[in-house]
């Protein structure tokens, strides 16, 4: 893998692997890692911030989301569970590429730090799915602080703008 080593401030870093383009996102939170974890896997807080839907807490268990607006749904198998510390499912649905996503939540002092690290394959538009990503930790941000908000289209075209410039070659 070769690694971007000049990535933008606040946003992920991207590598490339052999048939794929890998992202990490870190974000820190001043709310606990079990309070970040309930977030990630609990859907009355998954739909704050994500999408309706539901992740089953154990490896194999249905990993379902439901992206009403845009008409994209999520239709996998978890692929890694450690609470409250680890969650990995692919966001595709049956018969589309392996994308996997894995949610790593790590105390950090009275916080937790998050880092989500997602995989596209080649050909496909990896700045978007990073936009997209970076728009829903925005979600999560704010739902954690208890004020939900609307998916931030104007963090999501900024971001998408900023990963076009970040892509290895």
């Amino acid at each position: 893998m070769t690694d971007n080593s000049d990535p933008a401030p606040d946003l992920g870093v991207l590598t490339k692997g052999e048939s794929f383009i890998q992202a990490r996102l870190t974000r820190d939170f001043d709310h606990s890692q079990a309070v970040v974890w309930a977030a990630l896997t609990d859907p009355a807080k998954i739909v704050e911030w994500l999408a309706p839907g539901q992740i089953e807490p154990a490896v194999g268990g249905a990993a379902r989301l439901d992206f009403v607006d845009s008409g994209i749904v999520i239709d996998s198998r978890v692929s890694a569970y450690e609470a409250p510390r680890l969650l990995e499912y692919s966001w595709s649905s049956p018969g589309e590429p392996l994308r996997p996503l894995r949610w790593d939540v790590e105390p950090n002092g009275q916080g937790a730090t998050l880092t989500l690290t997602l995989q596209s394959p080649d050909g496909e538009d990896v700045a978007r799915s990073c936009a997209g990503w970076e728009a829903h930790l925005e979600m999560l941000a704010a739902a954690l602080e208890g004020v939900p908000i609307k998916f931030p289209f104007e963090r999501f075209k900024a971001t998408r703008e900023a990963y076009k410039g970040l892509l290895p070659g």
